[in-house]
């Protein structure tokens, strides 16, 4: 195989270095790379993923493109499922023993999750691997060896396992089995680099030790950063509704990345783009010193990232009708129509009538906010009285994102 597939790898390491939480070790990853120049022969580099749940968001994508990254520097991306280890759970973050989860729900998750995920990998190039596999045949011996190649004092160190400790909660032993087992997939796969968030990070270690017991050299480990969610403050997760799903859609997708804070903005640039750290430094120094108006960056992240997923033109669309309704406040093209009996009413009738307000106190409350359009003009009055003539149309505006068609009938 010829070496001459690879970039030189002090390019390779500036493209595989952006946006890293941490290397261990980066002369380790260096040393890898100039093997794989030399001899030709690609690294083996792996992500593994528990298919808990059956989306995907933006947050999981931060480590499945540095996947691709690896990928399109002619390395062996390997995406493992782990529907063996799903089953026990992995005990990160968790302050008490979670429910196992059925072999049935595992393998329905991952079959969502391989079409999620082939939106970022190269399929062709993508080697899909299932723990199950190996960690399925072990016996009951193999099993005994491989826990007595590590010890109980430095798997009690890790700050799940210890505060649950402290504060008289109790931990399975098959917790305590996780991250052994997914060690194993490590020795399995004879992986050169693992991949994961930094919260993985002491799973990560346990993997590349163990490793070497096994008598191979320690894998390198790439940590990525965890992708702060909608609410600028918590990790972006299903449970507290801070995410982007890659499945929604566009104009969805869109608006949700435009309501990010400014400063957050960034993050998202380095993680979620393929854009250079000189370019984003530039962008940043641009908005800084008022050249570039912070929004029309911000159009230019959730362009490309939409882009990323639905296409250049579906981006387009979602990017005028962002213009069309926030910038230049004027009503969607596909707004929700509701029919009302025609006929004379306060505003406030009509709000709570075509659902928008949940009674009459809250419409008030909206109408005194100027949070209230008719026809594109504010209403502040709670007195007003709409006049609704047979097929005649308002269009009503209730908050930033609350659109109606009205309609008399």
């Amino acid at each position: 195989m010829s070496s001459a597939k690879f970039k030189p790898v002090e390019e390779q390491l500036a493209y595989l270095k952006k946006g890293v939480a941490e290397i261990i070790r980066e002369e380790e990853l260096k040393a890898k790379l100039e093997q794989a120049v030399k001899t030709g022969k690609p690294l083996r580099v792996y992500l593994g993923v528990d298919p808990t749940a059956p989306d995907i968001h933006l947050g999981h994508t931060v480590v499945l493109r540095k996947l691709k990254q690896f990928q399109d520097m002619g390395h062996t991306a390997v995406f493992l499922i782990g529907d063996f280890s799903a089953m026990i759970g992995d005990p990160t973050g968790q302050s008490e023993t979670r429910p196992p989860l059925k072999a049935e729900q595992v393998q329905k998750n991952a079959e969502t999750y391989l079409q999620q995920v082939f939106k970022i990998l190269d399929k062709s190039k993508t080697e899909v691997r299932y723990n199950n596999e190996w960690l399925g045949k072990l016996s009951s011996t193999e099993v005994v060896q491989l826990c007595a190649h590590y010890r109980l004092a430095r798997m009690l160190e890790r700050e799940d396992f210890r505060s649950r400790l402290e504060a008289n909660q109790p931990i399975s032993v098959h917790e305590l089995l996780y991250p052994l087992l997914t060690a194993y997939d490590a020795v399995a796969l004879k992986s050169d680099v693992e991949l994961g968030a930094t919260e993985q990070k002491f799973n990560l270690l346990v993997h590349r030790e163990i490793q070497r017991e096994y008598g191979l050299p320690g894998q390198v480990i790439l940590t990525m950063p965890i992708l702060v969610g909608l609410d600028g403050e918590r990790k972006m997760s299903k449970s507290l509704g801070n995410y982007i799903g890659i499945t929604d859609v566009p104009g969805e997708m869109f608006g949700k990345l435009m309501s990010i804070s400014d400063e957050l903005m960034w993050s998202y640039y380095e993680l979620l783009t393929d854009f250079g750290s000189p370019v984003i430094v530039r962008l940043r120094e641009e908005v800084k010193m008022g050249v570039l108006h912070p929004m029309d960056a911000k159009m230019q992240m959730a362009h490309t990232i939409v882009a990323g997923f639905h296409g250049e033109e579906a981006a387009k669309e979602a990017a005028d009708e962002f213009r069309l309704v926030y910038r230049d406040r004027k009503a969607p093209t596909d707004m929700p129509q509701m029919n009302l009996a025609w006929g004379t009413r306060p505003l406030h009738l009509v709000l709570t009538e075509a659902g928008t307000a949940s009674s009459r106190s809250e419409a008030e409350r909206l109408i005194k906010a100027g949070a209230v359009e008719v026809n594109g003009v504010i209403e502040k009055d709670v007195k007003r009285t709409i006049v609704l003539n047979p097929g005649e149309m308002l269009a009503l505006r209730v908050g930033k994102k609350k659109f109606l068609r009205v309609v008399g009938v």
